[in-house]
């Protein structure tokens, strides 16, 4: 899940298109302070989770404790939508990578780390032992009690669980493992110093590897690579190098291939969401989504949005990661509990109003204070790992003096 940015404004000193951004004068490159927010980001974000919330609501049909299995026939309207609300994640991969490439630069690869951890865990815990003790309660009848066990949770609690081979205690945290590797891959650039020359690098040697792995059978392979995502991913990128120094041929071929490589993957991202609404969906339609997300985004890139200030934009960028996390079990047992107790609708619009209102309280009372704990107690182990890294240089040079000729005896 992308983080919370800020705008940069490219200054008066940056290259124009064809330019070399890596020669550009040291100010040019850095951002400027007290820059006003990256707020289209902000209700992309908002929009993505709704649209993934308006699937798992109204767009399956495969879950019989929901709507009784008959969405189109309950929620036809919100059906007609939330079948191709999947396509939200494809726009939440598009804006990490925007993001995270404008979060990374100029910055220690440790800065990486420290937003990552302060970012993602809080809420995350949160909502796992939320989700946890509500499915203990409620036992709905799609959880396999046998299954929900102490060991899963605390499993999941590593964010790793499916690197453990573990179920997710809540479905949608599967892109959170996507997120993650394309983290630990971005890391490697931050580690050696992000510059336009190394992140163009990037993009250019992890597009060749999605080229290479369906090809290869190395499953460790595809597990790394992740070919499926990367184009969006890359595409995000990409779209930040741009919105950073300006539009140019090279940049224009990686989203244009990005975008090329993304449609072919799409005939298989989709086959499980034509399984969990019941029928066909079209292609046509989801093509021309993740067009619109391609566009929405690097329309942002290319400032056609810089108008759209809202201040309740920031707001709903904060609540989009506690949204996302808390809505689909919670959600589910909800609609199965007051299915054709209340107006559909009417009850699609409270729950979302007040999964929203969770976000918030968890948003104001769990990541905003536990933000500021982890960052405390993060600065303290950089600091004791400089410390430590500064001794051992001192010890090192020490024992060279000693073994130099007519060193200390």
């Amino acid at each position: 899940m992308p983080p919370t940015v800020t705008l940069e404004r490219p200054s008066r000193h940056d290259p124009g298109p064809g330019a070399d951004p890596d020669r550009q004068p040291a100010g040019a490159r850095r951002g400027q302070s007290g820059r006003p927010r990256l707020q289209v980001l902000d209700g992309l974000r908002l929009l993505a989770a709704l649209g993934v919330l308006s699937w798992h609501y109204t767009g399956i049909q495969q879950a019989l404790a929901i709507w009784g299995g008959r969405t189109r026939d309950v929620v036809p309207a919100a059906h007609a939508v939330g079948q191709y609300g999947w396509l939200g994640v494809e726009l939440f991969f598009l804006i990490s990578g925007f993001v995270i490439c404008m979060s990374c630069w100029g910055r220690p690869a440790r800065d990486l780390f420290r937003s990552r951890v302060v970012r993602l865990l809080p809420a995350y815990w949160v909502a796992v032992l939320t989700t946890s003790v509500v499915l203990f309660l409620v036992r709905p009848p799609w959880v396999d009690q046998r299954e929900l066990t102490f060991s899963r949770v605390l499993s999941n609690l590593t964010m790793g669980q499916a690197g453990l081979a573990v179920d997710d205690i809540d479905p949608v945290y599967w892109t959170l493992w996507v997120e993650l590797r394309f983290y630990v891959l971005f890391a490697i650039v931050a580690a050696l110093g992000v510059t336009y020359r190394r992140v163009v690098l990037f993009c250019g040697i992890w597009m060749f590897a999605v080229l290479l792995t369906p090809r290869s059978g190395l499953p460790l392979l595809d597990l790394v690579v992740m070919p499926q995502y990367a184009p969006f991913f890359i595409a995000g990128v990409a779209m930040y190098l741009m919105y950073r120094v300006g539009p140019n041929p090279l940049l224009w071929g990686i989203v244009g291939f990005s975008w090329l490589v993304a449609q072919h993957e799409m005939h298989t991202l989709v086959r499980p969401y034509i399984s969990g609404s019941g029928h066909p969906l079209s292609f046509p339609v989801v093509l021309t989504v993740v067009t619109v997300a391609f566009l929405a985004v690097l329309g942002t890139a290319l400032g056609a949005f810089r108008r759209l200030r809202y201040p309740w934009l920031t707001t709903a960028g904060a609540l989009t990661y506690p949204l996302y996390l808390l809505h689909q079990e919670i959600g589910w047992i909800v609609l199965m509990k007051l299915h054709g107790l209340v107006n559909p609708y009417l009850l699609l619009a409270g729950l979302t109003a007040a999964l929203l209102a969770l976000a918030w309280l968890v948003h104001r009372w769990v990541e905003r204070p536990a933000a500021r704990l982890l960052r405390r107690w993060l600065d303290s182990s950089f600091h004791a790992l400089r410390r430590a890294d500064s001794f051992e240089r001192a010890e090192r040079a020490e024992q060279a003096e000693r073994a130099a000729p007519g060193g200390a005896a």
